[in-house]
């Protein structure tokens, strides 16, 4: 079983580029990268698991655990980079109070602005393109 599940927006350029981001990474290659847009599209919450589905997926990052822990938002970054070289001691301090609220809350603040970051990005991709 692998250690990590990472839930991820693929039709997000956004999170695709941090996907990316984080795929090129040494220790990657021993998660599960699941890109949850072909779910919603098909509208299969079956293969998200317990506790997820197509909806929740799209709107908020997810990574499930190898014992099916699911974690959401922040604490999900912070689980993530737990398991990334170069990351694991960012995953630690973001996994304890003070710092698990404060990454929960940059995160619950960067959600309302996320499409208007999308569509800039969107249109500096075309243009480089």
């Amino acid at each position: 079983m692998p250690p990590l599940t990472i839930y991820y927006d693929g039709s997000c350029p956004l999170c695709r580029r941090e996907i990316a981001f984080y795929k090129s990474n040494p220790d990657a290659a021993q998660l599960v990268w699941h890109d949850v847009s072909v779910n919603f599209q098909a509208n299969d919450d079956a293969s998200l698991g317990d506790g997820l589905n197509c909806q929740r997926a799209m709107a908020y990052f997810h990574v499930r655990d190898a014992a099916g822990q699911l974690f959401e938002g922040g604490a999900a970054f912070a689980r993530l980079w737990l398991e990334l070289r170069g990351w694991r001691l960012a995953g630690r301090v973001f996994s304890v109070r003070p710092f698990s609220w404060a990454i929960n809350l940059g995160y619950k603040m960067f959600l309302p602005i996320r499409p208007t970051v999308q569509k800039y990005l969107l249109k500096w991709d075309a243009r480089h393109s």
